[in-house]
């Protein structure tokens, strides 16, 4: 998927859980056809998972990474009642494999790419009372730190222009620049609060329609309250998105806002993962379709 991905195999898995693991030796190692884009994901018997970074880095700054993922996810442990990853333990470089890796617990379901919920109003509401207990959680005078989405929509022109240039066979690109034109100039007023930050349907779990769990949660921090919004679009058609949108009373610019964050996403992975991940690519061009369904055009 990226021009210096590392390479992760079941056998490099196995010698570093071996010797870094040696109580986990008897467990069987299983590569996850995940659609993740930044991870490779194996199985370590019935209870871990193994997360390996695929972009190479420093050493440090990839263990920092790691260290502050784990601490999110400790912190949201426990403050939602849908089950979110419990951190394990932290891996080192070896076997070939240059970087440190992580090890968390694993959770049963199926991700909403190969159960899709999106006609369930169920789902809806179960999504509107997680982005509720998120928001409620105290971000101990914490703030939005910067970095991807969640702070000023302006600041992404640079990347959203580079996806307007290589969208130009695959998108209505005039229609989408128009709508940007708008979406971009949409006041933040909100104060920050605590956030999932990447509600996509590769990070959700789903059972018999229902919300079942949640993974990736390792960027939970405060942000712009409109950004966990984006599971709207890219999870639910118009009734249940409608449906979540009154549960949690957005006011219009809010819910704008929610659909400017998502617009940034699926502009990005449309023509990014276009032949490297089909399935990030699709759920691209569904979340803008359903965005331009729900935007009238301007002449």
């Amino acid at each position: 998927m990226h021009a210096d991905q590392l390479t992760v195999s079941p056998e490099t898995v196995r010698m570093l859980v071996d010797e870094q693991f040696p109580e986990w030796r008897s467990l069987p190692v299983t590569s996850i056809a995940a659609q993740g884009t930044v991870n490779a994901i194996f199985r370590i018997g019935d209870r871990f998972a193994a997360r390996f970074p695929l972009l190479p880095g420093p050493v440090e700054s990839t263990r920092r990474g790691l260290e502050a993922e784990a601490e999110a996810a400790r912190e949201l442990m426990g403050r939602t009642r849908f089950p979110t990853p419990e951190p394990i333990a932290l891996g080192e470089p070896g076997a070939g494999y240059p970087l440190p890796w992580s090890v968390q617990t694993w959770l049963a379901g199926v991700v909403a790419t190969d159960e899709d919920p999106g006609e369930s109003v169920a789902f809806a509401q179960d999504m509107a009372d997680l982005i509720n207990d998120l928001r409620t959680i105290d971000t101990r005078g914490r703030t939005f730190g910067g970095n991807g989405r969640g702070g000023d929509l302006q600041t992404h022109d640079g990347w959203m222009e580079t996806c307007f240039e290589h969208s130009e066979a695959l998108l209505d690109v005039p229609r989408l620049r128009r709508m940007w034109k708008d979406l971009r100039s949409l006041p933040g007023k909100a104060a920050d609060v605590m956030t999932h930050g990447d509600l996509i349907p590769g990070n959700v779990l789903v059972s018999a329609g229902r919300l079942a769990g949640i993974l990736d949660v390792g960027g939970f921090g405060p942000a712009d309250p409109a950004v966990d919004l984006v599971g709207a679009w890219h999870l639910l058609e118009a009734g249940p998105r409608e449906v979540l949108r009154l549960d949690l009373g957005c006011d219009d610019l809010e819910w704008e806002r929610g659909k400017a964050w998502a617009f940034i996403q699926a502009m990005g992975v449309v023509w990014y993962y276009l032949e490297t991940n089909p399935v990030m690519s699709r759920m691209g061009k569904l979340t803008l379709e359903r965005i331009l369904a729900d935007t009238p055009q301007h002449r």
